[in-house]
């Protein structure tokens, strides 16, 4: 999907695909490590550690290359994670020693190929490239756990769908809006995606609405606002 699209938004001599090794490894760790991490974590306690780790992850760069969040970066941040607690806490659980090792390596990986993209001139061209460069870590896994599979028509329309859009568009996009946002910025609003998520799931599923929903989603959103408007007062 991603070449298609590259190929055809291509410029003059400019390669397809771009990206790097280093950021297609981060890509397979974070696909991979959250695959397994998930058959021994409940909902609510992966995406607590995912998302955990992963702002972690890109605050602790951030301040070691010399960025200072603002104190309303700081209170939309703290806002944002508390919204997300309070969302998966029904679900938390006691977590997995190897589910939880998997999932904070997922969470440290995606943080460091979200940083990677921050500086990307060519977002299709590189999240094009990182994919295809991912291509031979995945079939190893593939060729070693080849018994274990089983394919469904209706598997591979899915795994066709979430990979072509909701992963392969979806991260062009983010790659994208990185470029517009620090580096504390870019990990709170990360934290919009469980909201979404839940949301879409209301949307698409008729899923039930509840007051919990919709108090995490206005701690949440909040939070990233109010970061967000650190920069605009700043301008």
């Amino acid at each position: 999907m991603l070449s298609i699209i590259a190929s055809l938004q291509r410029k003059n001599n400019e390669p397809v695909l771009r990206g790097s090794w280093n950021s297609a490894v981060f890509l397979f760790l974070y696909a991979i490590t959250f695959s397994f991490a998930y058959l021994s974590l409940s909902t609510g306690t992966g995406a607590l550690i995912l998302f955990g780790s992963v702002q972690v992850t890109m605050i602790v760069v951030a301040l070691r290359s010399g960025e200072r969040p603002r104190v309303m970066e700081w209170m939309g941040l703290m806002l944002a994670l508390g919204g997300l607690v309070y969302l998966v806490f029904p679900g938390l659980s006691a977590p997995s020693p190897l589910g939880s090792a998997l999932m904070t390596i997922a969470g440290i990986s995606w943080g460091f190929y979200t940083l990677r993209g921050r500086g990307s001139q060519n977002p299709l061209g590189d999240t094009a490239g990182n994919f295809v460069y991912a291509v031979p870590m995945v079939l190893a896994i593939l060729l070693v756990s080849l018994k274990n599979v089983s394919i469904t028509p209706y598997g591979v329309l899915y795994a066709a769908l979430s990979g072509a859009l909701a992963s392969g568009v979806g991260y062009v996009i983010w790659y994208a809006a990185l470029r517009g946002l620090t580096t504390t910025r870019a990990a709170t609003v990360q934290l919009s995606v469980p909201v979404i998520a839940a949301w879409s799931g209301i949307v698409f599923l008729a899923e039930h609405v509840s007051v919990r929903l919709v108090i995490a989603g206005v701690l949440i959103l909040g939070g990233i606002a109010l970061s967000l408007s650190s920069r605009a007062k700043k301008t």
